[in-house]
């Protein structure tokens, strides 16, 4: 998300809720005001159709109204609205000012079956209140008093008025939260600035001192990667440099050996010297080999590791299938021991088979004609082991030889000190623990144990 996108994001998730409060509170005024006024102006009203109630006299079932001109010019006074009184007996008008409506909307009901509603006579929206009244003897007439609404609409106004100041001081929190949000944005902006500068001029880690603490997590986030960055190319310049360095003695065997060809006096003496080529070659094409495999384990490639479950004897029957004739030719036994059930591990198998190749190549290289190497395959927890009957690697030297181009004291032949460490990467990559012991026929042997499960 840029930075723009995140000031959409956050001020929609802080003014979302605020113009939501704003909205209820509004409604909420709104319909509280109203209901305000209509209960303060409607008991008004209703005690005038009360009053005007108390002048209705019954007469053999005939309704009278004694109304006095002073009760008249009570009734019918008012300084802001102008107000209408009627007497209503079976639709039939009886006193005071004929055509008030006998119904209208937003009816509200009062005790003893009183009523006020709105409703619109000669044009004017005006209120009414309704009153029954009765004999007792089943004769019963309708007292209606009306009026226009300018002192109802003035009272809500006011009421309503009243909520401006909240409405002001959510207008207010809403700038200031404008301003927090870019005011903080600016401020990451400009940390972001500084920071970039310097890993451009180094990768050291960057102080976090000035940071908001909830940013904290960030820094140290940002900070670990610059250290794993940083291993990351130690690593890589400590490979190239290696590469280098190993790749140097050979070749310099090369160039002169082919001198030595050029010079040589008759075609023996250049075949003798190009079958020392030819086996310098070889070696230094397995060392380059695994190089390449060295560079390919990076600790940092972890993530990318796609296991998938791998049957541990078949595939070390796989890999030994290519051992077989070198084993026949050296005159050394090579054999399998496995449990009566499939042993099953979560693991790359190209990485694994390439483990289990250079411990067998190891194992072949120092096991003598009439020797005996061996690859036992066990279940629980899982594992296998790779065993020779060779000199084996004194205890003082086997962590040692799992460093790269480390060899034993007791290393013979044209190895590369590879192997081993090719080995505790790969175990490495995949949560699998490594080592080198003693086996029963007193060579070496090395354990690859896996996590269960």
């Amino acid at each position: 998300m840029n930075r723009l996108g995140l000031t959409r994001d956050l001020l929609r998730r802080l003014m979302v809720p605020l113009l939501a409060i704003v909205a209820a509170t509004a409604a909420l005024g709104s319909f509280t005001a109203q209901r305000l006024t209509d209960r303060v102006f409607d008991r008004w009203l209703l005690d005038a159709a009360h009053s005007l109630s108390r002048q209705v006299r019954f007469e053999e079932g005939r309704p009278r109204v004694d109304l006095t001109p002073q009760a008249e010019s009570i009734l019918a006074y008012d300084e802001i609205d102008r107000t209408a009184y009627a007497v209503v007996h079976s639709g039939r008008h009886l006193a005071g000012r004929p055509g008030i409506p006998l119904r209208g909307e937003r009816v509200r009901h009062y005790p003893n079956g009183a009523l006020a509603y709105d409703t619109v006579m000669e044009g004017l929206p005006i209120s009414v209140a309704q009153v029954v009244v009765d004999d007792g003897d089943g004769h019963s007439v309708l007292a209606l008093v009306a009026e226009t609404q300018k002192k109802r609409h003035r009272a809500r106004d006011d009421i309503l008025l009243m909520l401006l100041p909240t409405v002001l001081l959510m207008a207010a929190a809403a700038g200031a939260i404008v301003l927090a949000v870019r005011r903080s944005l600016t401020q990451l902006a400009a940390i972001a600035a500084r920071w970039n500068e310097r890993s451009h001029a180094s990768l050291a880690p960057i102080p976090a001192v000035d940071l908001p603490r909830e940013l904290l997590p960030f820094g140290s986030a940002l900070n670990d990667l610059l250290e794993r960055i940083r291993a990351m190319l130690t690593r890589e310049r400590q490979f190239a440099a290696t590469v280098a360095h190993q790749l140097r003695t050979p070749l310099t065997g090369l160039q002169l050996g082919l001198a030595r060809a050029a010079e040589a006096p008759d075609l023996a003496a250049t075949r003798r010297v190009l079958r020392e080529l030819d086996a310098s070659t070889q070696r230094s094409a397995r060392m380059v080999q695994q190089l390449l495999s060295l560079g390919r384990l990076d600790p940092e490639t972890r993530g990318d590791l796609r296991p998938e479950s791998t049957d541990l004897e078949a595939l070390v029957r796989d890999v030994g299938q290519g051992f077989l004739d070198r084993a026949l030719d050296q005159g050394v036994e090579l054999e399998l021991i496995g449990p009566p059930t499939p042993v099953h591990v979560a693991a790359q198998p190209e990485l694994i088979a390439e483990a289990v190749g250079n411990l067998l190549d190891n194992a072949l290289r120092y096991t003598p004609r009439g020797g005996r190497v061996w690859v036992e395959v066990e279940a629980a927890p899982p594992a296998l082991k790779v065993c020779d009957s060779g000199p084996g690697v004194p205890e003082a030297e086997r962590e040692a030889v799992f460093e790269r181009f480390v060899r034993g004291r007791e290393a013979r032949g044209d190895g590369t000190g590879l192997g081993l460490a090719i080995v505790r990467e790969i175990a490495a990559l995949h949560g699998a623990g490594v080592a080198l012991g003693a086996s029963p026929a007193g060579g070496a042997c090395v354990t690859l144990r896996f996590a269960e499960g």
